[in-house]
């Protein structure tokens, strides 16, 4: 990580700086704020709130993006209240062993990996999602619930949606899984589970299943219909791709009217020919005989 530090004592910047660099980080120093509004990109500022009286907040503005840990010497609304409201992240009081600012530093650093993460995850969910319409009120459906659908795309779509509108966060346990009972037991009882491959049970442990998640929060989906008797609601979902849900080995006709249908607007028709290993003239001679309009 680049980290700066704004600090006027020359002596503890440079002990600070040692001891990071001694970890693989790379220090910058500077003695005061001025000096520190360089726009240069830094992943962490510590900065000391008691240099010679000088401005601290324009630092704070300017590295809104980066972690900033106040390093201060008592604590006031001046030294830490404010400063913390204004944006930097954390403080430390001086004198501070140098294993806990580290501790600190090291705590932000997976804070910032995991919300890119998570960013990330998010982006990609809502690509995978996207076309996807859950037509269920979500905002009222009450759970445990159980989702049948032979599209395990669209279960996954109900249950992060469930979750998103109900502030929740997802816990996935497969059904498949030899200790996936074990693993349920052991969740605090808050936890929202999404527990898929329910087809998988057998047929004598259903019935513990049903006791295990009784008074649970849990989504329960399922790739066969679901005709067991129970207490709790059952979602039958349904696939807007039609050819995908015959059971079977589909017809070389049908797979080809659903591949030009779906992806005319992703490929130019040079590719989309190539990719189906037919030439451009048979590819418009098939928009010709299922009626598809290529949209320009």
């Amino acid at each position: 990580m680049r980290i700066l530090i704004i600090e006027n004592e020359i002596y503890l910047a440079q002990s600070i700086a040692a001891k990071l660099s001694e970890l693989g980080h790379i220090c910058d120093m500077s003695s005061s704020t001025q000096d520190a509004l360089k726009r240069i990109p830094y992943d962490v500022i510590l900065l000391s709130t008691n240099i010679n009286d000088q401005n601290i907040y324009p630092v704070i503005e300017a590295y809104k993006d980066a972690v900033v840990i106040l390093m201060v010497s008592y604590i006031s609304n001046d030294t830490v209240s404010k400063p913390l409201s204004a944006g930097a992240k954390d403080y430390i009081l001086k004198p501070f062993m140098i294993e806990e600012l580290i501790r600190k530093i090291e705590h932000f650093q997976d804070y910032e990996r995991l919300k890119r993460q998570n960013s990330t995850y998010q982006r990609y969910l809502k690509h995978v999602f996207n076309g996807i319409n859950i037509d269920e009120n979500l905002a009222e459906i009450e759970v445990p619930i159980f989702i049948s659908s032979n599209f395990q795309k669209y279960t996954d779509a109900f249950a992060f949606s469930y979750a998103d509108i109900h502030a929740k966060t997802l816990h996935f346990v497969s059904l498949a899984s030899p200790t996936a009972f074990a693993e349920i037991d052991k969740l605090p009882a808050s936890t929202l589970i999404y527990a898929n491959d329910f087809q998988a049970l057998k047929k004598g442990d259903k019935k513990d299943f049903f006791e295990l998640i009784e008074g649970r929060e849990a989504i329960v989906s399922s790739t066969d219909s679901i005709d067991e008797e129970m207490d709790y609601q059952v979602i039958e979902i349904k696939s807007d791709n039609n050819v995908f849900e015959q059971g079977d080995i589909l017809p070389i006709e049908d797979y080809v009217k659903y591949i030009v249908l779906n992806y005319q607007h992703k490929f130019p028709d040079t590719e989309l020919s190539k990719k189906l290993g037919i030439s451009r003239k048979s590819l418009w001679e098939k928009r010709k005989k299922y009626g598809i309009i290529k949209k320009k």
